[in-house]
């Protein structure tokens, strides 16, 4: 069957403004069958530990996104030239019960993935990882992971929960979902309970990139070792936004100053080119704590720049 390459609606046929908010102003399908990428939405914020709002990042980041056109400047690169893309919609979570989520998203990504397409998601708080790469775990294998945050994500339980989205990736570890030797955090940074909070990451074999050793400087070098690291085998990317600084992103829950550049968040992203990416997320936009929308903004740009990193994507 031939490919269809949906195209995104341009702003000389439709005002940016008007039309339906789809990521990109792309067609929105109800099956991703015949897709070689979907965007799709999870509106999750009951895994929240501070400031709820982001069930409503994707509907912010879809509203947002009618700025990007379809071409990247910079990289050449053309993902609508060579991959059929295209938004599914949200997943229909149970917004008051957590580990039915939970459930639904890792049954609605089981769906997905068996139709071979690569899932770039729009969140919606860190929880929905864990899910997700259950799903990954069972088509792939165990995968690598590049975690782009402001927190490691590996409490042992929070307000005595062991699923929330500070727990998501020692989850992930106990679960064996991770190949551990293949996992590289970015950005990490704050404060700890203890004294070893981050070190438990580097027992379990994890490349742990704290903010401080990002600051003022190109991260181009760092993701010539992370290709190297993760390499050789599938790959998910997760890109929770506060691993950027809040003067740029603060439409977030729980915001940690110190962190990184917009400028560095794309050379972390356009790093990854050449890897086997089976997917990726960007997570944790909070609608609420940035009226102008600029965080939002953010996370499309982030979601277009995972798109055109994606194998398959030809460059002009």
């Amino acid at each position: 069957m031939e490919k269809t390459l949906h195209q995104p609606l341009g702003g000389n046929e439709m005002p940016r403004f008007g039309g339906i908010a789809s990521m990109m102003r792309l067609p929105v399908v109800d099956s991703p069958a015949g897709l070689d990428v979907a965007f799709v939405g999870i509106p999750l914020d009951i895994g929240t530990s501070l400031r709820a709002g982001t069930r409503f990042g994707p509907r912010e980041i879809r509203a947002q996104s009618v700025m990007i056109r379809p071409y990247n400047m910079a990289t050449g690169a053309a993902p609508f030239d060579s991959l059929s893309v295209a938004d599914i919609g949200d997943v229909a979570i149970n917004t008051f019960n957590l580990l039915d989520t939970v459930r639904i998203i890792e049954q609605a990504y089981d769906r997905i993935l068996e139709h071979g397409v690569i899932p770039l998601t729009l969140g919606g708080d860190h929880t929905l990882t864990l899910p997700i790469l259950r799903a990954m775990k069972k088509k792939y294998g165990k995968v690598g992971l590049v975690h782009v945050d402001a927190h490691a994500d590996v409490n042992d339980h929070m307000f005595g929960e062991k699923i929330a989205h500070g727990t998501t990736f020692r989850r992930a570890v106990e679960e064996d979902l991770l190949d551990c030797d293949r996992v590289v955090q970015i950005g990490l940074r704050a404060q700890g309970y203890t004294a070893e909070d981050f070190n438990w990451c580097r027992t379990q074999g994890f490349r742990v990139v704290q903010a401080e050793e990002c600051w003022h400087r190109s991260l181009e070098p760092l993701m010539a070792e992370v290709r190297e690291r993760v390499g050789g085998g599938p790959v998910y990317l997760s890109f929770d936004i506060d691993g950027i600084d809040p003067a740029w992103a603060p439409g977030t829950g729980t915001p940690e100053v110190g962190g990184l550049t917009t400028i560095q968040a794309l050379e972390i992203i356009r790093g990854c080119q050449g890897l086997e990416l089976i997917g990726g997320d960007l997570v944790e936009v909070s609608p609420p704590y940035d009226t102008t929308g600029n965080t939002a903004l953010l996370g499309a740009n982030l979601l277009y720049e995972m798109l055109c990193v994606m194998p398959g994507v030809i460059r002009r």
